[in-house]
């Protein structure tokens, strides 16, 4: 006699077949979205052209064209190496990157702008260096786990890459910041790739340490805080987030550091009281050294009173200028190629949102948010239907890189925090930037890809 649960079980073929249709069915709506995105970004860039010189221009729309093949290609290679990996980070990470490359452009025309000089076909050249590294990473690294091994070593390797620009004869300022190094001629921000080593060491080590962060303390108001003697992980990476402050001069750099490790911390420890700690930290110690360092002060005061005439023409010029162009923006925008962002002191870079927003207006900058809020919102998807505790907190971590940078460049733009020297996610010029970036949908990407081909083995009684 055949039992109810026998009997309303599906047969092992159809289960199997089931299973071989969903990455396929995945990938085809990547494929979809793909196209669309490609699309989004040809017309984006024709309509910059039309706008500003009356005409299109074949040569950015071929080089254009090459990076959408580009991307296609990956996507072919992701049905073998990745199948099940979430079909939606590929896509919203080539829209922004292609919407980057129009604004970037934008600026080109505006400062007549051709070949290798202009900065919007650096920036194609590097998005197709980005993504062939984004996907050997891909190749590389088949099974995230092994990154644990080697925690130690990668957080090394962090460290070396935060503190090259302080190197005398290496590091080079740009705007005051010491956050670039030069090599032969080729200028590079090692602190890019360093975010997402930290990123790695930071999950490895919380994977191990866990259990004595969680312990418990005494309560003060209803929070339990943490033992005196476990705060010494978060005061050692508070005192390098200090050193990075005040060494390399970049606020920005400092806090994305920090609240990297605070959001990780707080994830691995389920413990609020760790965020409270943190951010008490480290604005404490942003006060006492823009009292302390003339530099640092200069950000706040720009900030506080950026209208002042008496800090005009140097401290706040940029940023006053910037929101000036969001409120010519308006709601609706110009119109692509037919404002004014050139006028802003780095509208190709630290300053492509609000290069963006004058032209799009506050619909098209809220479009551009909602493309983050799902690409964030994904990633903390991946990382929070990891199997494995590592995986997790990985996932989260990259995914927070992201958020944060987000947060805090068009916080400084929009003057809701202080101004860093930021760049925006897969938007402004900066190779460094787009290979960091890049790498961190790989990383997505394989993580994902590992959620759906390894399940979760529950065990169910009969």
């Amino acid at each position: 006699m055949t039992s109810p649960d026998t009997a309303t079980r599906p047969p092992l073929t159809t289960t199997i077949r089931l299973r071989l249709r969903q990455p396929a069915r995945r990938r085809n709506i990547e494929l979809g979205m793909l196209l669309l995105a490609i699309a989004i970004n040809g017309v984006a860039l024709a309509l910059v052209q039309i706008g500003a010189l009356g005409r299109i221009g074949g040569t950015m729309l071929a080089l254009g064209a090459g990076l959408g093949i580009l991307v296609l290609a990956v996507h072919v290679a992701l049905r073998v190496v990745a199948p099940d990996a979430d079909p939606f980070v590929l896509p919203i990470a080539t829209v922004l990157n292609g919407i980057g490359i129009a604004g970037i452009t934008r600026i080109d025309i505006a400062k007549e702008l051709v070949g290798w000089d202009a900065s919007g076909v650096r920036q194609i050249a590097w998005s197709a260096i980005a993504i062939i590294i984004a996907f050997a990473v891909l190749l590389l690294i088949r099974n995230h786990r092994v990154l644990l091994r080697y925690r130690y070593v990668i957080g090394l390797a962090a460290l070396i890459l935060l503190l090259l620009p302080l190197v005398p004869g290496l590091g080079r300022p740009v705007n005051g910041a010491y956050v670039w190094i030069s090599v032969g001629g080729l200028s590079f921000q090692p602190g890019e790739i360093g975010k997402i080593l930290l990123a790695v060491f930071f999950a490895g080590y919380l994977v191990t340490a866990r259990d004595s962060l969680s312990l418990v303390g005494r309560t003060i108001v209803g929070i339990r805080f943490p033992r005196a003697r476990d705060l010494g992980p978060i005061l050692v990476v508070w005192l390098f987030a200090m050193v990075v402050l005040i060494g390399q001069r970049d606020l920005g750099t400092s806090l994305l550091y920090f609240g990297l490790f605070l959001v990780m911390l707080y994830v691995a420890t389920g413990r609020p009281s760790w965020i409270i700690l943190g951010m008490l930290l480290f604005v404490g110690g942003a006060f006492a050294a823009s009292q302390l360092f003339t530099y640092v002060g200069n950000r706040f005061t720009a900030w506080l009173d950026a209208f002042n005439p008496e800090y005009a023409d140097d401290q706040s010029y940029q940023l006053v200028q910037g929101i000036f162009g969001l409120a010519n923006g308006g709601l609706l925008g110009t119109g692509l190629g037919r404002g004014r962002p050139d006028i802003v002191p780095l509208a190709e870079s630290d300053f492509i949102i609000a290069t963006l927003g004058e032209e799009l207006g506050l619909i098209g900058l809220f479009a551009i948010l909602c493309l983050y809020l799902l690409f964030i919102s994904r990633g903390f998807r991946i990382g929070f239907t990891g199997q494995d505790d590592f995986g997790r907190l990985l996932g989260v971590g990259v995914s927070f890189v992201v958020a944060l940078q987000v947060f805090i460049v068009i916080g400084g733009v929009t003057r809701v925090i202080p101004l860093t020297g930021l760049t925006t996610p897969f938007l402004a010029a900066g190779g460094s930037s787009l290979v960091a970036n890049w790498i961190i949908v790989a990383l997505l990407l394989r993580l994902s890809d590992s959620v759906r081909s390894q399940p979760r083995w529950v065990v169910v009684p009969s």
